[in-house]
């Protein structure tokens, strides 16, 4: 699914919603939500997942084409974890057309 996929589906579903009204929500949501892990912090949306912050060390790599080591700097990545009921549903039997 797509960002555009999300917005339609919440337009279509909520009817009292334009589509540019979904579409500024969707944008509020996930810019508070890139705000709050650039600051560090973690979000959590029950039964959905969290999402968090982790520190990746510098470390030497190689270049695969080359063979060539190479320095790779430090960096912090976001991460995301699936909360249990994510996992049971994606983890249960798919219906059979």
């Amino acid at each position: 699914m797509t960002k555009s996929d999300l917005i339609d589906r919440l337009a279509a579903r909520f009817r009292q919603l334009e589509v540019k009204d979904a579409k500024l929500s969707v944008n509020l949501i996930l810019e508070a939500l890139t705000d709050t892990l650039s600051r560090g912090d973690r979000v959590e949306i029950r039964d959905f997942g969290c999402f968090v912050v982790t520190y990746r060390a510098p470390r030497t790599g190689r270049n695969p084409k080359t063979g060539e080591t190479v320095e790779i700097v430090a960096k912090n990545k976001p991460m995301f974890k699936a909360g249990k009921e994510m996992r049971e549903r994606v983890d249960s039997p798919l219906p059979r057309p």
